[in-house]
């Protein structure tokens, strides 16, 4: 289980560095995956400090951190390369 939770985190990491800012509550709908599982993921990627929170107008929302987002950069420059 703790290797498909770090699994999941990493796909929360690479849609958080393509589509930028999103909703907590559309997470699970964006993951395609059930609430405690991306949440789970979440909470992986909070541990490791490379996730925001921000709150707006009642919303919670979450990104990555400006670190993530240059390393996520790098990783999409190689990546289609």
């Amino acid at each position: 289980m703790k290797e498909h939770i770090g699994g999941v985190a990493g796909e929360i990491w690479e849609v958080l560095g393509a589509k930028g800012e999103t909703p907590l509550a559309q997470l699970p709908r964006v993951m395609k995956y059930k609430g405690e599982v991306a949440y789970q993921g979440l909470g992986w990627l909070a541990r490791e400090g490379k996730i925001d929170y921000t709150t707006r107008h009642g919303k919670i929302y979450i990104a990555l951190t400006d670190t993530e987002k240059s390393i996520f950069r790098n990783y999409s420059l190689k990546k289609a390369t």
